[in-house]
């Protein structure tokens, strides 16, 4: 038996491409984080909770986009 949904050719679904640009956006959400938490701590002087604090939020904020992308791949 053969299931038609995981054929190659069908345009549902997430590519490698498509991999590759959410492993992207999460690094990239994580990285941003991080380097605005790090200036807030050079601005502050409260040397590791902004870095702590960014990368918390990028984690978050990574991840709700991460979950909104691949809904919008299945759905369309």
């Amino acid at each position: 038996m053969v299931d038609e949904r995981s054929d190659a050719g069908s345009d549902a679904g997430l590519r490698g491409r498509d991999l590759i640009g959410l492993g992207g956006l999460l690094a990239g959400c994580v990285v941003v984080g991080m380097v605005l938490g790090l200036l807030v701590d050079n601005a502050a002087g409260s040397a590791p909770v902004g870095v702590l604090v960014g990368i918390g939020l990028g984690v978050l904020l990574g991840a709700v986009a991460f979950v909104v992308r691949v809904r919008a791949a299945l759905r369309g």
